[in-house]
């Protein structure tokens, strides 16, 4: 019997136009659904970091692996779904102020160590990071101030260093 799960898997890749496109386009012709995707530029501008979500057994892992080094551009490919790692989801939300108090949305910001970065009179916008779990947590506590707008960066993760000990600040 497979098991589905989620495998975050990154890929170092040549920082030129069209890369992102390229495996996407890639990922999507062979049918594999990218669940999260984020992108970004190493400490190295001549490389990018991607890191992605796709939903699937060892099997479908293997396959993505296996295409992804095929790619000019992709320098290397890892799985980080079976080992220590950072995760983090960025997300900005707007919502109402009209349907209960402020504070009570501003002590709930607080609580997730969520930092407000707009405010109007009808509405604040909250920018708060974290794990996933973090995240929906946050909106399911958040729509009864009614959401007007959100936007997500999807996820990046790193592996932590040596052998996997927890040695660094404790993960909110």
């Amino acid at each position: 019997m497979t098991t589905t799960m989620k495998h975050v898997i990154t890929a170092l890749v040549q920082n030129v136009p069209g890369v992102l496109s390229h495996v996407s386009g890639m990922l999507a012709a062979r049918g594999y659904n990218i669940d999260s995707l984020a992108v970004g530029e190493t400490d190295n501008p001549r490389f990018s970091r991607m890191t992605f979500v796709v939903v699937g057994n060892n099997h479908i892992l293997d396959q993505v692996r296996a295409q992804l080094l095929k790619l000019v551009t992709v320098v290397s490919v890892e799985d980080l779904s079976e080992r220590p790692l950072v995760e983090r989801d960025l997300m900005l939300i707007r919502i109402g102020t009209n349907k209960l108090p402020r504070s009570n949305a501003l002590e709930l910001a607080h609580i997730f160590r969520a930092n407000v970065v707009d405010v109007h009179p009808e509405s604040i916008m909250i920018e708060v990071s974290g794990k996933e779990s973090k995240i929906e947590a946050f909106i399911d506590v958040m729509r009864p101030f009614g959401i007007i707008d959100m936007a997500r960066s999807g996820r990046i993760a790193l592996a932590r260093a040596g052998d996997g000990s927890k040695n660094s600040a404790e993960e909110s």
